[in-house]
């Protein structure tokens, strides 16, 4: 019991990948072995899971949760196992599995019986966590205004709650959504109030992923070296820990922030990297824009590197349409067709890019979107 909610405790306060996260957890299992069986032998376990070094490693201990769950018919257990699928499936890029098991997690949640639940699976509150995640995964999949509610539940939620580590984790999820948005501006004011908040709890996890988030948008608002120095604090910080769950994405951040004040071979060290831990750990939520981002630096060194930057962007295309991301598809069906628009060939340009923007039914007034739309009444113009 000691040791489950000490590890919860720890998850928030050293990060998940902290050397005494793994050490209490270590030791919770061995007693499993030899103490009369418990729900807090899931809860090990679940921990476990927590702490995997690499989605493979996440996706087959989730499994065995759900597989446990359903075997015991245990409400409680079934929702903690749907707690360790999102999150897994999530960084696997299966989207539209993820979304299922989130829909089941938020059928199961029940307030009362389920806001304790905090003190021993990852020490935050589940539905916190089922809305926040929902939140990115729905503009993955295209529905960005749909995004933008959920994240506001989540945020909402955790304050009606009023738990700091909640707060901290449902906030993570804003800061990701907003710069997935591309909003430099709204990332900066949240990421001041997810570092503020960090900073008063102790939550150093929590409070490196914001200097993140913070030091990408300066960058993106002109200042850059600041914005580039906030960046490498936060992944060192992480790095410190072991925390790196979300690497793919901070040194893909590092990377574009590395583009804007012209160091190119810094960003393609980078990318690289980002690129070899993804494959490597399997998390390939991010991996389209990854090669998408590999794409246009090609481009921004050499005219030269048409032909393998345009690789580039349609493995991008592959990827992104395999996992269902449309947002991800729309920016990297924009990028080759700027690509072919350069090359003279702008009905092809515009053949490419027109059925990808037909698709999304809503958020028109993203930045993404109107990307795309000024792009083909550009293509559009010029053909007539």
């Amino acid at each position: 019991t000691l040791l489950i909610t000490l590890g919860a405790v720890l998850i928030t306060t050293k990060g998940p990948g902290a050397a005494e996260v793994k050490d209490v957890y270590t030791r919770a299992l061995e007693l499993c072995s030899y103490l009369p069986e418990s729900p807090l032998h899931f809860a090990a376990f679940w921990g476990q899971w927590r702490i995997s070094g690499s989605e493979r490693e996440a996706r087959e201990l989730a499994d065995k949760l759900l597989d446990l769950a359903q075997r015991q018919k245990d409400t409680d257990l079934l929702l903690q196992a749907q707690h360790a699928q999102w999150p897994t499936l999530f960084c696997l890029g299966e989207l539209v599995a993820c979304r299922e098991h989130i829909k089941a997690g938020v059928a199961l949640y029940n307030p009362r019986e389920h806001r304790s639940h905090a003190s021993l699976y990852g020490g935050h509150d589940t539905k916190v966590c089922c809305q926040a995640h929902d939140a990115v995964v729905l503009w993955l999949l295209g529905f960005p205004e749909q995004a933008l509610e959920h994240a506001d539940d989540a945020t909402t939620l955790a304050r009606q709650l009023h738990h700091s580590a909640s707060l901290a984790h449902a906030l993570d999820y804003d800061l990701m959504l907003s710069q997935c948005l591309r909003e430099p501006r709204e990332v900066v004011e949240r990421a001041e109030k997810a570092i503020s908040l960090s900073t008063e709890q102790d939550f150093p996890d929590y409070l490196a992923r914001a200097l993140v988030f913070r030091g990408w948008a300066l960058a993106q608002l002109g200042e850059k070296e600041r914005g580039i120095a906030d960046i490498r604090e936060g992944i060192a910080s992480q790095r410190d820990t072991g925390t790196r769950e979300d690497f793919p994405i901070f040194l893909d951040m590092l990377a574009e922030a590395c583009g804007v004040i012209a160091r190119p071979a810094e960003a393609k060290s980078v990318l690289d990297e980002a690129l070899t831990m993804a494959d490597d750990s399997n998390r390939r939520h991010w991996e389209a824009e990854l090669h998408r981002h590999k794409g246009e630096l090609l481009l921004s060194v050499s005219d030269e590197n048409d032909s393998e930057a345009k690789t580039c962007f349609r493995k991008a295309i592959d990827i992104a349409r395999l996992q269902s991301a449309k947002s991800l598809e729309l920016r990297a069906a924009m990028s080759l067709a700027r690509l072919k628009q350069r090359q003279g060939r702008r009905r092809k340009a515009h053949d490419g890019l027109a059925p990808v923007y037909a698709w999304f039914t809503e958020g028109f007034d993203t930045n993404d979107l109107k990307e795309a739309k000024a792009l083909l009444e550009e293509l559009c113009t010029v053909q007539v």
